[in-house]
């Protein structure tokens, strides 16, 4: 939108405005801006790797310690032609998931309790303030005392971490709900239930999917930390067996399934965000104007 300053009769002074292409063209002006982020979302990583491609050729890195893009996409291809990937990538994905699932489902239910109950809050919430600052790797070898070695271990470590994180934004979110709606439902004599399906679910569950969200990118770093302590799959054990053999090429394959593992995970809660709570605001880092 443009503003002109115009002289009106008696020397004063008028502002005008005019509408600009976003006001009369908005649907267009919206498809341009999302294209433009669409084409810096791919050229931004597509340069760096044209340029690590370009710096592994002319060697100005040591391609034995940085193997080409080019070299990683080969090894890659051929792993997950023989059939030797596939095993690592699902075990790390089930231990992800399982764990994910425990986390959430335990972390919602006592920060929806605490949140709506002021003693449990009272009771529970310094202790539990203490054991979220407590490192999670930490609690390996104590998952490992009591579930032994095998899958149990590493699915506890993923809940404990995701727990933490949906326990925290649960609570605040119900907390944060208006003591207006609060009021209102006990005006129209609402029981808990509808108390809780009409009004502390809508609220909430906006910021409770954020928290679930960052929940699930820090899930696929600590299994893959896990894996490289405690385990004999799984990614995180690709990668550190690889780089212990010096296959640089192999472990560099692992870490871009990571990525693309923890990329596709934290997508999916995202759109399952944007399905369950159409009433929220978009995401604005996703293309919206």
């Amino acid at each position: 939108m443009s503003a002109t300053v115009k002289s009106a009769p008696g020397d004063e002074q008028l502002l005008v405005r005019r509408p600009g292409p976003r006001e009369l063209h908005p649907v267009r002006t919206h498809r341009r801006r999302r294209t433009l982020e669409v084409a810096l979302a791919i050229a931004v990583p597509l340069a760096l790797v044209l340029l690590w491609q370009l710096a592994a050729a002319r060697s100005w890195i040591d391609a034995r310690v940085y193997p080409a893009p080019s070299t990683i996409l080969a090894d890659g291809w051929d792993r997950a032609g023989d059939g030797e990937l596939w095993p690592d990538v699902r075990a790390t994905l089930k231990r992800v998931l399982a764990g994910y699932a425990v986390g959430t489902v335990a972390g919602y239910a006592l920060g929806l309790l605490m949140g709506s109950l002021a003693l449990v809050r009272a009771a529970l919430e310094p202790l539990l303030d203490a054991l979220y600052v407590v490192p999670k790797l930490a609690l390996l070898p104590v998952f490992l005392n009591m579930f032994g070695l095998g899958e149990g271990p590493q699915i506890a470590l993923v809940a404990a971490t995701v727990f933490f994180f949906v326990w925290i934004s649960t609570m605040a979110a119900v907390l944060a709900v208006p003591s207006g709606h609060r009021d209102a439902g006990q005006v129209f004599g609402a029981s808990p239930w509808q108390m809780f399906r009409h009004i502390l679910l809508p609220a909430s569950l906006p910021a409770v999917l954020v928290g679930a969200r960052i929940a699930a990118g820090v899930a696929v770093l600590v299994i893959v930390a896990s894996e490289q302590i405690a385990a004999a799959d799984g990614l995180g054990h690709l990668i550190f067996d690889s780089r212990a053999l010096f296959r640089n090429d192999v472990m560099f394959v692992g870490i871009v399934c990571v990525a693309v593992l923890g990329v596709v995970f934290s997508e999916v809660v995202r759109i399952a965000g944007r399905v369950l709570t159409p009433w929220a605001p978009r995401d604005r880092g996703r293309g919206q104007s």
